[in-house]
């Protein structure tokens, strides 16, 4: 039944901002040129490898290793603060890979550093908003989110969903929480890890 749900809400999610999406092609292509999107793997359900799909926010490096602040655009800024470069992901719903609710997907580089409790995280399909990120999101370092993610998933229902959903619209109006502290959202603190804003 949720998947029938994930399904109905992202088809007609897709129908009904497709004005704004074509907008949005447009506007990342005559900024940034090609490619529209910003693809990344990502863990999903069962650890099972998938390719997140975003609109870009950044222009290409002009040097190996340039940092991620100095790439951002003025559009990529909007598009983060308002979370619109999040827009393609109802396609990664579509495809199966994940859910509109649930897990934010991380990158297997963190993944294999967790415990076998955080594994637990990937007993559902990942989603394109969740409890930790209507609770802190990225000003929270990543074990917190993590805890938060177990919570929900074993305290997951249609009540709780629709909580989140309503926080979720009113993030959008009022965004917070959108990057760590300095500017970069902190990876998982593994020895050597440098920050990441891919996330």
């Amino acid at each position: 039944m949720r998947r029938a749900i994930d399904v109905l809400v992202a088809s007609l999610a897709l129908v009904a901002l497709s004005p704004v999406m074509l907008v949005l092609v447009i506007a990342v292509r005559w900024t940034l040129g090609s490619p529209l999107l910003f693809r990344q793997v990502r863990t999903g359900m069962h650890g099972r490898p998938f390719t997140i799909v975003k609109f870009r926010t950044m222009r290409a490096e002009q040097f190996p290793g340039e940092p991620d602040a100095a790439r951002e655009t003025r559009l990529g800024r909007v598009l983060r603060g308002s979370s619109l470069d999040e827009l393609p992901q109802l396609l990664n719903v579509l495809w199966g890979h994940m859910s509109l609710i649930g897990p934010r997907p991380t990158l297997p580089s963190q993944v294999q550093h967790y415990t076998n409790r955080q594994h637990g995280r990937h007993a559902v399909r990942p989603g394109i908003t969740g409890w930790a990120q209507v609770n802190g999101r990225n000003s929270l370092p990543w074990p917190e989110r993590i805890e938060l993610d177990l919570w929900y998933i074993e305290h997951r229902s249609l009540l709780l969903d629709l909580r989140i959903v309503g926080r979720t619209l009113l993030r959008l109006v009022r965004p917070s929480g959108l990057y760590g502290e300095g500017g970069v959202n902190p990876g998982f603190p593994v020895p050597g890890d440098e920050p990441t804003r891919d996330v």
